[in-house]
């Protein structure tokens, strides 16, 4: 049984698997987290064998946080990508202080981007293009992590969830380390693009919310740049929010605060670079 504890900040984390694919995920793209020992842990999670005669026929992998179960089992060759989905529930309904929500973060020059979620957006990949492509420092592609106390982001530098064609695109961008696809998922073909160097060493660095931007790929459309008010903003942050009504006043006065810092946009775009030259218009960073 495979048994390592790692810091993937802001959390520490234990985590144990006879899977050699999740050994695999766990070397390739947490190589770099510290180690902690005697630490407190946050999350204690397993990823085990299917039960009765799951551990042979059809095997199958379930996920296991704090003695908890509370997923369906999934195939055993996906444990790794479950891992990833596992620990996004996680963090979202555990976590203990923080607003969160379905977003990618990035930062630049003390100044973070959020990019909300929704399906079909392109969100991870344009994520992924600005962290490799124009120097934008990852907190977090998954999950946007608010401290209500602070108004600050905390970074959860993690792999990039990819999906289809944007593994092809991500892959091809230069440095950037894709690991193993995984095929018929629920998601459809999945991997993961790992974190820069850089991301992780900075992961105790935070940042202040400066743009929101909702990214719409759109491949029949042209690219504009459209504002969005904050009062729009904030109904669709609300849907993206996993913990924002049990988190009660102090998580509506949280996205309130972040709503009033931030200028808010939508970009539709039919390629990537069309999607760096919005952003770069929008924050005025190259």
């Amino acid at each position: 049984m495979f048994d390592t504890t790692l810091r993937i900040a802001p959390f520490v984390i234990r985590v144990r698997s006879p899977f050699a694919s999740v050994v695999e995920h766990l070397e390739f793209f947490y190589r770099d987290c510290e180690k902690p020992r005697d630490a407190f842990v946050d999350f204690d999670i397993r990823l085990l064998p299917g039960q009765g005669l799951h551990r042979l026929w059809r095997p199958q992998a379930r996920f296991l946080v704090d003695d908890q179960n509370p997923f369906l089992p999934l195939p055993a060759n996906q444990a790794a990508p479950m891992f990833e989905w596992g620990l996004n529930w996680t963090i979202a309904s555990r976590s203990l202080g923080y607003v969160v929500f379905h977003a990618a973060v990035l930062e630049k020059a003390g100044n973070a981007i959020i990019l909300p979620g929704f399906p079909g957006a392109g969100k991870s990949t344009l994520c992924a293009a600005l962290s490799h492509l124009r120097g934008w420092r990852l907190l977090s592609d998954e999950l946007a992590i608010l401290d209500p106390a602070t108004g600050a982001l905390i970074a959860n530098p993690r792999p990039i969830s990819l999906k289809n064609a944007s593994i092809d695109i991500v892959t091809r961008f230069p440095g950037t380390r894709v690991g193993r696809q995984y095929l018929d998922t629920r998601k459809g073909t999945v991997a993961h693009a790992a974190p820069t160097r850089d991301a992780i060493e900075r992961a105790d660095q935070n940042a202040q919310p400066r743009w929101l931007v909702f990214p719409q790929f759109s491949p029949e459309q042209g690219r504009q740049v459209t504002p969005v008010s904050h009062a729009e903003a904030f109904a669709l942050i609300g849907e993206q929010s996993f913990n924002q009504e049990r988190m009660g006043e102090v998580g509506f006065r949280a996205l309130c605060a972040l709503l009033d810092r931030v200028d808010c946009h939508q970009i539709e775009y039919s390629s990537t670079e069309d999607a760096l030259d919005l952003v770069a218009q929008v924050t005025q960073q190259d």
